[in-house]
């Protein structure tokens, strides 16, 4: 039976689940903890290259999608989630973060929707 700090806390997603997992691997790897050759040279690179990386994954993506390659439109969002959580760690930024950005949204606009453009910038 579950206790009452069981009940009162909010259950987690498991894609909060995973990305706080990835957060912290990468955490490890730039504290040396923990060893990924990968991750360690792309941390090594630095912010423009780790921003790059989120970059060209997004390409990727798009490419992928307009020719209705469905796996490979998943194998590329896959990879666009690690690079973005790499530069999220370069920047010092936590998912706890970007989840609270989403839940304010969420309260100001509802969940299927984004932050209107500013005048001029034109939107989607």
């Amino acid at each position: 039976m579950a206790t009452v700090e069981e009940k009162k806390q909010p259950k987690q997603s498991p894609v909060c689940d995973r990305i706080t997992e990835l957060e912290k691997a990468i955490a490890d790897v730039r504290s040396g903890c923990k060893t990924s050759p990968r991750t360690a040279r792309l941390l090594a690179a630095g912010l423009p290259r780790i921003a790059q990386k989120v970059g060209e994954e997004v390409m990727e993506i798009v490419i992928e999608a307009v020719r209705g390659e469905r796996s490979a439109v998943i194998n590329e969002s896959v990879d666009l989630i690690y690079n973005l959580v790499v530069l999220w760690s370069e920047l010092g930024i936590t998912s706890s973060e970007i989840w609270a950005e989403m839940d304010r949204r969420q309260a100001l606009l509802g969940i299927a929707e984004k932050l209107p453009k500013e005048a001029g910038m034109g939107s989607i």
